[in-house]
């Protein structure tokens, strides 16, 4: 091909002139820039995974460790108990209401944001299937059971292959105490359709929302001695913070809660 492409030079110019060497600056640009750009591609296939996961302030990755019982974040390693669950509510513009379940440190000021212009305390939302508050009650219960390892993994679809592999489980499993099949959620899969898929979910949903989530006790509360009232900041601008609470906010002591006499108030209420 090369050849035929010389030869054809040949017979267009007079082998008495010069050879135009300007009619090849314009397909040697376009080859150096294609090759250029083909080679970069690869390498930025190749070694992008690497580089963001080497780099901590570029990966938001996050693993809550049963074994250890730490959350390993880009932040640090912090132990789970030191979060805390509540419930965010969002409203859109039509007024419809959006509710997250949230998990927080509950220690800012050991949590910083690697880049020390980025402000916040270190959280994570989960998000669920439905809209329903009873909802985020029982993912926080699914999480705080899966941290327990006084307790069997949480009976879950995607937790049904390891169960084996955590001692806990394993041992309640063999005792019989499960009920079910070791493969169970994945028969269940296999030989149902989509509308007894549809009826099961519907059924688990209602049981869940009928569940008495309020009046199950705060465990946190009943083994810390003083843990509500360990917290005694507050926003400097509850307003703002309840707006935007990711932006630089300022905390100042509540005089109230850390008062000698309003311990004892609180003490014998």
């Amino acid at each position: 091909m090369v050849l035929l492409f010389f030869l054809l030079l040949l017979e267009v110019f007079d082998p008495s002139e010069s050879f135009p060497f300007d009619l090849l600056v314009v397909p040697f640009s376009v080859f150096v820039v294609c090759g250029a750009a083909t080679i970069f591609k690869w390498l930025f296939e190749k070694y992008s995974i690497r580089f963001y996961k080497s780099n901590q302030n570029w990966s938001d990755d996050v693993a809550f460790c049963r074994r250890s019982g730490l959350v390993k974040t880009f932040r640090g390693n912090f132990p789970f108990y030191e979060f805390d669950a509540f419930i965010e509510m969002a409203a859109d513009m039509k007024g419809n209401q959006r509710h997250t379940l949230k998990v927080r440190h509950r220690y800012p000021q050991h949590s910083p944001h690697p880049n020390k212009a980025v402000k916040g305390p270190l959280e994570f939302t989960f998000p669920t299937d439905t809209g329903s508050i009873a909802e985020r009650y029982a993912m926080w219960d699914m999480l705080s059971r899966f941290m327990d390892v006084s307790q069997p993994l949480p009976d879950i679809p995607r937790l049904e292959p390891f169960r084996q592999l955590d001692p806990t489980t394993r041992a309640f499993d063999e005792a019989g105490k499960r009920g079910r099949p070791a493969t169970y959620w994945r028969d269940l899969y296999a030989q149902v359709d989509e509308d007894e898929l549809n009826r099961l979910r519907d059924e688990h949903h209602q049981k869940v929302n009928a569940a008495p989530w309020g009046s199950r006790p705060d465990l946190m509360a009943q083994s810390v001695p003083g843990y509500e009232d360990s917290y005694t900041a507050e926003p400097e601008d509850v307003n703002a913070y309840a707006h935007a609470p990711t932006r630089n906010v300022r905390f100042v002591e509540r005089p109230e809660a850390a008062s000698p006499e309003s311990q004892s108030d609180r003490n014998n209420t």
